[in-house]
């Protein structure tokens, strides 16, 4: 399957981006690498390789082990306060100031 300029034309305006006319080569000729990259993906013959290329998987995790590493200041210095595990820090001085604490 290749992608022509209509296609370029189509896909930009359902995302609403503006693509010049002149770049309408140089992305066909982008996009239509990436597809024969993928193809070629496509055609890789993994039967034979083992359970690594399972999706459903996921990634194995590691032990987590080890000392805690402590803090270089005291929690209170930069979060005074908590809120259901997560930490409570006043808003930066260059946002507007809402009375709000994030």
């Amino acid at each position: 399957m290749a992608v022509t300029k209509d296609d370029v034309r189509h896909i930009a305006g359902l995302a609403r981006i503006g693509v010049a006319e002149d770049r309408l080569d140089a992305l066909v000729g982008e996009l239509n690498g990436i597809l024969g990259h993928m193809d070629a993906l496509q055609r890789v013959a993994t039967d034979q390789v083992g359970g690594a290329l399972d999706a459903h998987a996921g990634m194995p995790l590691r032990a987590d082990e080890g000392p805690s590493v402590a803090l270089d200041h005291p929690r209170d210095s930069f979060a005074p306060a908590t809120r259901a595990g997560f930490f409570l820090v006043p808003r930066l001085a260059t946002h507007e100031d809402s009375g709000e604490e994030s």
